[in-house]
């Protein structure tokens, strides 16, 4: 496939036989616990995982979250003998967020982007590393410096975290099965465009995913995890969404499937 010279940006699944896809998390660790502990019990030989993105914001542990996608990897799922790339990690829309973060003294308004940032949950994450929204607004006022030093420490206290720089900066923006049979998104993706050229198509364009009628580039099923209306597992012909709003109070889900497109395992930890 085309995206295969992309591989820095996009995660590709080899020899699969199915793909188990995790829904967005949003910081609750006790149903993603719950929820790795039943994958466990599930797993066939061939199995793949996705996590789709959203694993920050929102939810009261956003670093145990991170540390217990660390710990499923390499305790769990490695020592049963799935290699580091059988696993893939997408960026969300809250990663963005905090990638963009901390390069916000770039930004010609600062405190514009901000204020965007905390109306979309960026203020659990920086609760997580011992910041808050007013000191933030603190150094914007200062200038510049003041802004360039603060996220300077805020990638430290990040590093601070044994493996959390490590997953933040090895996201993916998109997954897909060696043979072209499945896609996996965050939240959207624009149906006129190629997958190279999606950019922030695929963290804030749920709209166009909604209109997807067709088989996109050639893909049996496009799947995303995050939906603004929390609806659970939902299907077209040609999509399927799989959000019920965890960290929102809703469950976590996760989904299994064919390189048909279609279910044939799912879990949801209410």
């Amino acid at each position: 496939m085309k995206l295969n010279a992309y591989r820095e940006k996009f995660g590709c699944l080899a020899q699969v036989g199915r793909v188990w896809a995790v829904s967005s998390i949003h910081g609750d660790l006790d149903r993603l616990i719950k929820l790795h502990d039943t994958l466990v019990t599930r797993w066939k030989h061939g199995d793949r995982l996705v996590y789709l993105g959203n694993y920050l914001g929102r939810g009261p542990d956003i670093k145990g979250v991170l540390d217990e996608l660390l710990s499923f990897r390499i305790n769990r799922l490695c020592l049963a003998g799935m290699a580091a790339q059988d696993i893939i990690f997408l960026r969300g829309a809250q990663e963005e967020m905090w990638r963009k973060l901390l390069q916000i003294q770039l930004a010609s308004d600062p405190n514009t982007v901000f204020d965007w940032m905390a109306e979309h949950g960026i203020g659990r994450t920086l609760e997580a590393y011992g910041e808050s929204e007013e000191e933030v607004r603190k150094y914007f006022r200062e200038g510049i410096l003041a802004t360039t030093k603060w996220t300077n420490r805020l990638r430290e206290k990040i590093q601070e975290n044994p493996g959390h720089n490590d997953i933040l900066v090895a996201l993916r923006r998109a997954a897909y099965t060696e043979g072209g049979e499945l896609l996996f998104v965050h939240a959207g993706i624009d149906p006129s465009k190629a997958v190279i050229d999606q950019n922030d198509t695929f963290w804030w364009g749920s709209t166009h995913f909604d209109a997807i009628d067709k088989p996109y580039s050639g893909f049996h099923k496009v799947i995303r995890g995050y939906d603004q209306a929390h609806r659970g597992i939902t299907e077209t012909a040609h999509t399927m969404t799989i959000d019920g709003g965890c960290g929102y109070g809703g469950p976590l889900y996760s989904a299994c499937f064919n390189l048909k497109g279609g279910i044939e395992d799912q879990v949801c930890i209410d």
